[in-house]
């Protein structure tokens, strides 16, 4: 794992925050990121102390989805895509409930990492895309974690569209729970942090279970399939001009001139 902590933990009062801390790369999911946030969440799940997790951030973006830095020229099996689907899992199956906390901008795998967790609180000024499309690859990982949450024919238009979506149509389309004023978020996690923090730890774990079992089924059973077909096209022509064109911020040559 790098050395660079792209990632704080804060642990009290049975509340594990965990921060996105990479606001120079907008908290991209970065092999540091990917490994920090494991290490982080296996930490919170072994800590009988902790009740609640939240997941935070620091800077102006929530997560922007996977680092194209490091997907640019990388063979399928090489690409950080492959160690999503475990982190997904973890919040998904964890037995404590996660909260999210989303200030900003959610892209891509960012959406994903929001949608595992059992509660979105979104403010007001945050917006949402699933860019994949635009970008030559697709939502295929999160789609596991996003779809049980959505209203169908919402998914299916934002999904198709990359197009930006604001707090309101995030909620009204189930991606997130609650919106919130700007600067009320933190009084809304809090609210909500209070409420699951009445709960008793075996009865919480066990409604979870049954509420996650009731829409999917096991996750990881849905991602052999899901994993391959985004780590294609990660790896593929029209993945790799579209990591390209992005990072040269030029459109891709698929864009109508």
């Amino acid at each position: 794992m790098s050395g660079d902590r792209v990632l704080r933990v804060d642990v009290g009062r049975g509340v594990a925050t965990l921060t996105l801390d990479s606001p120079a790369n907008r908290n991209a999911l970065s092999r540091a990121m990917r490994a920090q946030l494991r290490e982080a969440l296996a930490g919170a799940l072994a800590d009988d102390a902790v009740r609640v997790v939240v997941l935070d951030h620091t800077g102006r973006v929530f997560c922007s989805g996977m680092d194209l830095a490091e997907a640019a020229g990388g063979a399928a099996e090489d690409q950080g895509v492959n160690e999503f689907p475990a982190l997904l899992e973890t919040i998904w199956e964890s037995p404590k409930p996660v909260v999210a906390t989303v200030r900003g901008p959610a892209r891509a795998g960012g959406v994903g990492l929001l949608a595992a967790c059992d509660v979105a609180v979104a403010a007001t000024s945050a917006t949402f895309a699933f860019t994949e499309v635009r970008i030559g690859i697709l939502p295929a990982v999160i789609s596991a974690v996003c779809l049980p949450r959505m209203v169908p024919n919402v998914a299916h238009r934002l999904m198709l569209t990359g197009e930006v979506f604001d707090a309101q149509t995030a909620l009204t389309g189930g991606l997130v729970d609650l919106v919130a004023p700007d600067d009320g978020v933190d009084a809304c996690v809090a609210a909500q942090v209070e409420a699951l923090g009445k709960g008793a730890p075996l009865a919480l774990a066990e409604t979870k279970r049954l509420l996650r079992a009731a829409r999917t089924g096991p996750l990881g059973d849905r991602f052999p399939d899901l994993l391959g077909l985004s780590a294609r096209f990660f790896a593929g022509e029209e993945g790799q001009e579209g990591i390209a064109a992005f990072r040269e911020k030029r459109p891709a040559r698929w864009v109508p001139a």
